[in-house]
């Protein structure tokens, strides 16, 4: 059980550099030329790169890929909507509810013997 949880918080960590590279740009650097956003992009994914090789490689020693993978969209998802909502002040709508669902779908089959 010890790799599972090494690997789920080394994700949640990943993501949450992973959110900030993608999105964070959007709203902190929107003045700037697009090129200086992709360098500081760029530079806060080499941390989520720093968790998330060896989230996956302690996590493949119990996990297969896919179940990896679909681990990893649903942290994402996780990380993602407080982010959204605490970062943009976007909205909380039901359609968050609705996607989470559906990833928690993909989490049950993929796990499913």
């Amino acid at each position: 059980m010890k790799p599972i949880i090494t690997t789920v918080g080394l994700l949640c960590l990943s993501n949450l550099f992973m959110t900030f590279a993608w999105y964070g740009h959007l709203k902190g650097l929107s003045s700037q030329p697009w090129f200086i956003a992709a360098f500081i992009s760029w530079g806060i994914a080499l941390f989520e790169y720093l968790l998330q090789v060896p989230a996956n490689r302690i996590g493949y020693t119990v996990l297969t890929v896919g179940q990896l993978k679909i681990l990893q969209e649903a942290i994402s998802l996780t990380v993602f909507v407080p982010f959204a909502v605490i970062y943009f002040h976007a909205p909380l709508k039901m359609n968050y509810l609705w996607a989470g669902l559906c990833i928690l779908g993909a989490v049950y089959f993929i796990f499913k013997d």
